[in-house]
């Protein structure tokens, strides 16, 4: 260390003595003022699909973080409609102060189920979500208003579900460069089969506001189903020209859908 350096830093140390430690006052303050931002905006939670975890999120959770949200993730097991509910219900009913829930594809369901008669609950947001009503299985819908996805699933021995990999691409995430696809068929969970026939009793949305995101472009969940859920539901509802997965392909655009929720509800 040059004697010009050593005479720099200690000017420096004495100007932080003189202060007061009036630098980490400052400090103190900025990080003070961060939380109370934060506290004052909805918690965020979301809500995976199947064939997914939360780490599918990756993309997004940054954004919100940046935007002064606080955000969690469930990691559902996607063994049983019942299990999945149980498991967000308990992460939902343990933040404090005002939530908006967001729920992808098979997510659209268990986010009606667990966030039912939580007063803390201001939105739900679906992203080409299932959203069905009271005692409603989705499997006489999807038959409806069908895509590839069925012939695409191959069951194991204990009845649980993936996507053959070399589907992945084009019904699951075809706006996603083929190597990424790679991965989310490397990584997918595997959901049970009987959750497509499993029912709700009071869907969330019923009384709570809620947002839907069609993805038109959507080989997994035909988007003109999408479209009848949103108008059912009486949603506020947006569309964009993405596949399934459009929180990965899109992130900026379900960001700001997610904000929009937000801010709309607060009170």
């Amino acid at each position: 260390m040059t004697t010009k350096t050593v005479a720099a830093f200690s000017l420096g140390l004495l100007f932080l003595a003189a202060a007061g430690g009036g630098a980490q006052t400052v400090r103190t303050a900025k990080k003070s003022a961060t939380t109370a931002s934060a506290a004052a905006k909805p918690t965020i939670v979301l809500v995976h699909g199947a064939f997914a975890d939360a780490s599918s999120f990756q993309y997004l959770i940054p954004l919100l973080l940046n935007d002064g949200y606080n955000v969690v993730a469930v990691q559902n097991p996607l063994s049983s409609l019942g299990d999945d509910i149980a498991t967000t219900k308990r992460l939902i009913d343990a933040q404090k102060g005002p939530v908006v829930v967001v729920g992808h594809s098979y997510g659209g369901i268990v986010i009606s189920g667990a966030a039912s008669g939580n007063p803390n609950v201001k939105a739900l947001v679906y992203l080409a979500a299932f959203a069905p009503e009271a005692n409603e299985p989705v499997g006489p819908l999807t038959d409806k208003y069908p895509t590839g996805l069925g012939k695409a699933l191959r069951p194991d021995a204990a009845g649980f579900l993936y996507i053959a990999c070399d589907q992945v691409h084009d019904i699951f995430a075809a706006d996603l460069p083929v190597s990424a696809a790679r991965v989310v068929c490397a990584t997918q969970k595997p959901v049970h089969n009987s959750v497509f026939g499993a029912t709700i009793d009071s869907p969330a949305w019923k009384t709570i506001p809620s947002w839907y995101l069609v993805s038109r472009q959507d080989h997994a969940l035909n988007p003109d189903l999408e479209r009848f859920y949103a108008k059912r539901m009486g949603a506020t509802t947006s569309e964009i020209n993405a596949s399934h997965v459009a929180f990965i392909s899109h992130p900026k655009v379900v960001a700001r859908l997610i904000e929009q929720a937000a801010t709309a509800t607060a009170k």
